[in-house]
């Protein structure tokens, strides 16, 4: 298998924008030849960091996500970059109490859960006014 992606790309923080980056991680995992388990976890991953972006993220309207995509064969890293206000997953997102039942639990929080469990590492850094949120999956080859 050849992982050799370096691709940046920017969407406007739109729903619909989503669709486009589900066929451009299609497009870009059917071109690199990923194991089709990795295309689904990039894509689910990104779906659930994008809404968030969109949804809570943003205070003054539309904004824009740059996503970059960089292996060296071993590993994806994947970082998406936004303008929203801060938000830091790793410290802000409370963990979901998985051992409640359904009408105990509180609303959210399953999402940054989901994402933390889909990929081997995820990092959090405030740069520019900007969040860079660092996404890797391990053991691609």
């Amino acid at each position: 298998m050849n992982v050799s992606a370096n691709l940046s790309l920017k969407i406007k923080a739109e729903h619909e924008e989503l669709d486009n980056l589900t066929a451009t991680v299609e497009d870009l995992g059917e071109r690199e030849n990923w194991p089709p388990d990795l295309v689904f976890r990039v894509n689910l991953v990104l779906e659930e960091v994008g809404l968030n972006i969109m949804d809570y993220g943003l205070e003054h309207g539309l904004g824009e996500i740059e996503i970059v995509f960089t292996s060296d064969g071993r590993s994806l890293t994947i970082e998406v970059i936004d303008d929203g206000k801060p938000f830091d997953p790793l410290t802000e997102a409370p963990e979901p109490d998985l051992d409640a039942s359904i009408e105990d639990r509180r609303v959210g929080g399953l999402g940054i859960h989901l994402v933390r469990n889909m990929m081997d590492e995820m990092r959090y850094r405030r740069e520019n006014d900007k969040n860079h949120l660092t996404l890797v999956a391990h053991g691609i080859e």
